[in-house]
């Protein structure tokens, strides 16, 4: 059996190479990198910290920080004042910021349909319940003990 878990972690790697590839281009049609459409879209529905942006996209601060940077000096996003925390600005999206993630999240609904045409609907349905699975698994594994897959040598002392 993990054997079978080792396959499929491979094969998961390898469809989100093929997915990152993907939404790479697409958002390279409208001008911008997949890490710059994720923030966009991270801080579309209201106005974010980049430390809570960084948090919901499960990236590093800086590297969050450094694309808000880009798109604000490219007019897409602006710092405004965080009524909660005087030294952490919240970003938000500028009308052209907007303009730009329809136009990438229209692209990518196209995409999605062309990739949905192609499979049964059926399988991803499955594919989305086994991968729920998978990460509840993973999740809980790493909370009963987050150095127990480690070797010895590699563990951190305590």
């Amino acid at each position: 059996m993990s054997d079978e878990v080792a396959l499929l972690v491979a094969d998961i790697y390898e469809a989100a190479g093929a997915l990152r590839r993907s939404g790479e281009a697409t958002a390279a049609a409208e001008g911008q990198t997949q890490a710059r459409w994720q923030v966009l879209s991270v801080v579309s529905e209201q106005p974010m910290s980049v430390p809570s942006a960084a948090r919901r996209l499960g990236v590093a601060r800086q590297n969050v920080q450094r694309i808000a940077n880009e798109l604000t000096k490219d007019g897409l996003a602006v710092f405004t004042a965080n009524p909660d925390h005087r030294t952490s600005p919240l970003l938000a999206l500028t009308s052209d910021g907007r303009h730009v993630l329809e136009a990438i999240s229209a692209r990518a609904y196209a995409s999605h349909r062309r990739i949905a045409a192609r499979m049964p609907e059926a399988d991803f349905a499955a594919v989305r319940t086994l991968l729920h699975s998978l990460t509840r698994a993973v999740r809980q594994l790493d909370q009963d003990d987050p150095d127990a897959d480690r070797p010895a040598t590699g563990r951190h002392p305590h």
